[in-house]
């Protein structure tokens, strides 16, 4: 007598009870949407808390919208594009879907199918039974090109841990899992979603961050959005980063060390040039003069600068956000609506309270 065997599905790793929110922008990928949202639904077929998996259009047009739409109807509520109205680039788009997750853990990964969503739980696991902030992706086996990808991110990658402090091997991965509550006091702006780690940094200790190795796949589908010019961006968001993340609450102390530096450099040029004038020396002529002057007039500039600097962020803590994005309407859910839930074991009674 036969039997028929059935493929042998690996157990998912046992996390308590927690909503999960799956962020990812996309940007003319409309060869992946569908690949992309079986993949997701194939890894978390037996995940047993609520999901939801959250689309962010970042004002593609190549049909991305439409592909979209078509899966939200087809899977469900709890897949919920976010269509941005124009390309508001990969931070903006990450942000709009960060704003839209109502999960008390958060997961970004990129759509392309590079990231892997079979590693969704592994990530999430050691989050939440870790009890920790932050779980970054480590592509150990990264299927990208040698000089064009690889080579700018591990000098990036090192730069980023000098300067920051974090020893992350991969900051530059997407695949990364946050607790909602800590990710939702960072706001992230310009190109700063390589530096997310730097700016949770600014709310949360190091010690609540840790990283986990994760797959990585060649593209089979679309463009790269990526190419040798992000280099030269991440050196000057990382000029941003370290100017934030040592004087964000007191650019004074920066400014003003600058100013007083540079001004006590003119008052020093100044003063030999005085004491050469006392000994009968004629230094109208010497472009030394024109140094020191412009060291002490520069010097008194950083000194104002600072004090603007402080009345600002004065100013900036105490007003309101401005989101760096404008996404169309969506419809409303209720709290306890729009998630993917497992069939059995789970009822109003034993979910989590959501705020």
């Amino acid at each position: 007598m036969s039997s028929v065997s059935t493929p042998f599905v690996a157990p998912l790793p046992a996390v308590p009870d927690h909503h999960l929110s799956i962020v990812v922008p996309m940007y003319n990928e409309v060869d992946n949407v569908v690949p992309f949202v079986t993949a997701v639904h194939e890894a978390l077929a037996n995940y047993a808390w609520p999901w939801e998996l959250i689309i962010v259009n970042d004002g593609s047009r190549d049909g991305t919208q439409q592909a979209l739409d078509a899966q939200a109807k087809l899977r469900g509520p709890h897949v919920r594009p976010v269509h941005l109205w124009r390309n508001f680039r990969q931070t903006a788009a990450m942000q709009a879907g960060i704003d839209a997750a109502r999960g008390d853990v958060i997961v970004t990964l990129d759509g392309d199918l590079q990231n892997d969503p079979k590693d969704i739980p592994a990530i999430v696991a050691k989050l939440v039974n870790e009890d920790l902030d932050l779980v970054a992706g480590w592509r150990q086996n990264r299927q990208d090109g040698l000089f064009l990808r690889k080579v700018p991110s591990r000098i990036a990658n090192r730069l980023i841990r000098k300067i920051t402090g974090l020893e992350f091997q991969d900051l530059g991965c997407s695949l990364k899992a946050y607790r909602a509550s800590v990710l939702k006091r960072v706001r992230l702006y310009g190109e700063m979603h390589r530096f997310i780690p730097a700016w949770m940094a600014t709310v949360t200790s190091p010690a609540r961050m840790s990283e986990l190795a994760v797959s990585h796949h060649p593209r089979t589908q679309g463009e790269s959005k990526y190419g040798i010019s992000r280099t030269l961006r991440v050196v000057l968001d990382l000029m941003a980063v370290n100017f934030f993340l040592r004087f964000a609450g007191r650019p004074g102390h920066f400014f003003g060390g600058v100013g007083l530096g540079v001004g006590l450099i003119g008052s020093l040029i100044l003063g030999y040039l005085g004491v050469l004038k006392m000994l009968g020396n004629n230094i109208g002529g010497r472009p030394l003069l024109w140094l020191g002057f412009f060291c002490v007039l520069g010097g008194l500039q950083f000194l104002t600068t600072g004090v603007l600097a402080e009345l600002l962020i004065r100013i900036y803590y105490d007003r309101g956000e401005v989101a760096p994005y404008h996404t169309t309407e969506a419809p409303a859910q209720a709290p306890d609506q729009g998630w993917h839930r497992q069939a059995q074991g789970l009822s109003k009674s034993n979910l989590p309270h959501q705020p």
